[in-house]
């Protein structure tokens, strides 16, 4: 498999690595949004967050989330993280391998949040209460 993610967990490409446990590595963006832009992915390759196959390959990876954030908030004490996952391409998805960012945040960093990166208005409330409910 030819996947960037996979090699960087299978340390053939060598990365900043912040945390790392038997299933999950963490390591800085390398183009950070901020201080400390790390990413959090799975040892064995999940394409998306969707195609987690099972509740305990994803209390696993968001646990290394959480250590992850952890680790950051000791060492850079951010005011708070944005934590996201772009699933899919038109989300911005560019590789094809879970991982999760995590952000530090700082008050006066001029950042959104995470409800400001999307503004479609598309469809009313009662369109999606009649699609989906």
């Amino acid at each position: 498999m030819d996947c960037l993610f996979c090699k960087i967990a299978g340390k053939e490409i060598p990365s900043n690595i912040v945390y790392e446990d038997e299933s999950a590595v963490g390591f800085l963006d390398i183009h950070p949004s901020s201080p400390g832009h790390t990413v959090v992915i799975p040892k064995s390759h999940i394409a998306d967050f969707l195609s987690i196959h099972d509740d305990t390959a994803a209390g696993k990876i968001f646990d290394a989330v959480k250590k992850t954030a952890a680790i950051l908030q000791r060492k850079l004490t951010p005011d708070g993280f944005t934590i996201g996952i772009n699933n899919g391409k038109a989300a911005g998805q560019e590789i094809e391998h879970l991982h999760i960012h995590l952000i530090p945040r700082w008050a006066d960093d001029s950042g959104l949040s995470v409800q400001g990166i999307v503004k479609n208005k598309k469809w009313s409330v009662e369109d999606i209460k009649k699609k989906i409910l």
